[in-house]
């Protein structure tokens, strides 16, 4: 049996693109390239639940999908988690308090107090023990770190049961130093480099974005194994334009 997302977090780099178009023929390309995951992003798309939902069954298993949901919200967790995803993000953690949470948001009892309905996750209702048994073990629980408040408790944070990973936001992180958008600032790439010795330290898998393949290599050489490596939009664009370059002669 193949693992899955959350073990293949914790033993090799994992490569996935964040998609961000409701559209259920763009995750089912996408699941085809060859990624090692599907990000379903809810927090800065027009996408609904329902959409998460269409573009993950577009996805067809052919690759593990996960979904960021827009805030840390009890409500969101919960209906992202129903739709079957492998993994969640939650964004703006800023403390080891809300990292519980969430976390306990995400777990069924007696680890959590996710809630339980009829839903697609269990085949609604169908396989309701088999999934309930193995979903607290299964799901891979990511946590973002993109606020300096988070960096200063990430000790505390780290010790948090139940976290599969967490992923650094630089953008977000040096908006919150006063520095938004200066993400190469030594400053913010030194809150950086602290998430990522704690992370070491502690045997944490860490994620992070980049927009090409040499960001991508970079991350990795830093000690990043969740790579979230462009948007579908930025993949359209990239394309339309080179192609339209090309046949002007450009």
């Amino acid at each position: 049996m193949a693992d899955n997302f959350k073990t293949r977090l914790r033993n090799e780099t994992v490569i996935g693109p964040i998609v961000m178009l409701p559209c259920a023929d763009v995750a089912d390309l996408l699941s085809r390239a060859g990624f090692d995951y599907l990000w379903i992003d809810l927090e800065h798309s027009p996408m609904s639940v329902t959409d998460a939902q269409l573009l993950l069954q577009a996805a067809g298993g052919r690759c593990p999908c996960v979904i960021r949901v827009p805030e840390v919200s009890e409500a969101w967790i919960k209906k992202a988690l129903d739709t079957g995803c492998d993994g969640i993000v939650i964004p703006q953690i800023r403390s080891a308090a809300e990292a519980r949470a969430a976390v306990a948001w995400c777990l069924y009892p007696p680890l959590g107090r996710r809630g339980a309905a009829a839903t697609r996750a269990h085949a609604f209702g169908m396989d309701f023990a088999g999934y309930v048994a193995r979903a607290n073990e299964d799901l891979a629980v990511i946590l973002q770190v993109e606020h300096i408040d988070a960096v200063n408790e990430i000790e505390a944070i780290l010790q948090t049961p139940g976290v599969a990973a967490l992923f650094v936001g630089p953008f977000d992180l040096s908006g919150s130093m006063g520095l938004l958008g200066q993400i190469g600032h030594g400053d913010v790439q030194a809150a950086v480099d602290r998430v990522i010795a704690a992370g070491r330290a502690h045997g944490m898998p860490l994620g992070l974005y980049v927009v090409d393949g040499p960001s991508a290599a970079d991350a990795r050489a830093r000690g990043f194994n969740m790579i979230a490596l462009g948007t579908d939009s930025s993949y359209l664009v990239a394309a339309a334009r080179a192609a339209l370059a090309a046949a002007r002669g450009a």
